[in-house]
């Protein structure tokens, strides 16, 4: 029981920080939708985030990864534990961490290399926008190490080319997405507000993806995931509605995130490739990065 609870700890921290851009987006275009369509994004935004995505996204993941399962008994897998079913999917755990792990890991070199940032951790005071180009040069290198590494597991290389793959199609469409943000943002659109909704529904999922396939670094327990992630999920629809605008006061907070994130894409490889790593070592170094991250922001915000 207490694994458990440190487990769905790891899991609402992670899925927290990791959401807080997706809810300053959210909060943002909601201040120019009426009342009524805000009270149904809340609403139905709940049960979207809650138990579709984190609900279907999971199960997609793990019956792609053992598809002789069967949907029924990945469906299954929340009511009850199959001792053949958990043996499989320990055995096709690898092929799970190593997508996973390359997604995640991209994620944090992306925002390391490209994205305009406040300086925390070491790595964000030696790399800035300016080595751009370099990002492009490591996701390669990245992969065709990977490629070689797993040489004779094809399953494996496919699945790291899986993780890869899935970053830049999700890259393009949040490039998009930010563009049609500013245009929201400015007034220089003519969309409805049910337009509106259905373009945060869209964002809501591309950005809960993040969260999904980091909760694997946690555990590949189903219902753990489903909890875990739901409620992280409800602790940000709170802080859009209630205080997203302080939390966005926190300098460092985004940096925590973004390199635990990239901590969980390292643990991720090195599993899938054979290494044992602690159970409760994701959960540690998320509490650790984040924690140091808040705390350091608070004094500053603090101080001013």
């Amino acid at each position: 029981m207490f694994s458990f609870l440190i487990v769905i700890l790891g899991l609402v921290v992670f899925e927290t920080v990791n959401s807080i851009d997706n809810a300053i987006v959210n909060a943002h275009v909601l201040k120019t939708m009426s009342l009524r369509w805000r009270k149904i994004f809340l609403v139905w935004g709940i049960f979207t985030a809650v138990f579709i995505v984190r609900g279907i996204f999971p199960m997609i993941i793990v019956w792609l990864s053992a598809p002789e399962i069967g949907l029924s008994g990945v469906f299954q897998m929340f009511f009850s534990s199959d001792p053949h079913v958990a043996d499989l999917l320990e055995a096709r755990k690898g092929l799970i961490l190593i997508a996973a792990g390359v997604f995640l890991l991209l994620l944090y070199l992306h925002w390391l290399f490209l994205e305009e940032k406040t300086p925390f951790f070491v790595p964000d005071r030696l790399i800035s926008a300016d080595f751009g180009i370099w990002f492009f040069a490591f996701a390669a290198l990245l992969l065709v190490g990977l490629l070689y590494i797993a040489r004779g597991t094809p399953l494996l290389m496919l699945s790291a080319a899986i993780g890869n793959a899935l970053f830049f199609i999700l890259y393009g469409f949040r490039e998009q997405a930010q563009k049609q943000e500013q245009k929201l943002l400015t007034g220089d659109t003519h969309l409805s507000d049910f337009s509106k909704l259905m373009y945060l529904e869209v964002l809501d999922t591309s950005f809960s993806l993040d969260g999904v396939v980091g909760a694997f670094a946690f555990t590949t327990s189903l219902p753990l995931i489903l909890i875990g992630n739901g409620l992280g999920a409800l602790v940000v629809r709170e802080l859009t509605i209630k205080g997203i605008d302080r939390v966005a006061q926190y300098r460092f907070l985004k940096n925590g995130a973004m390199t635990s994130i990239g901590f969980l894409g390292i643990f991720m490889i090195v599993e899938s490739l054979g290494l044992n790593l602690p159970d409760y070592l994701p959960t540690l170094v998320t509490f650790f990065l984040v924690g140091v991250a808040f705390w350091r922001s608070r004094i500053l915000l603090n101080n001013s």
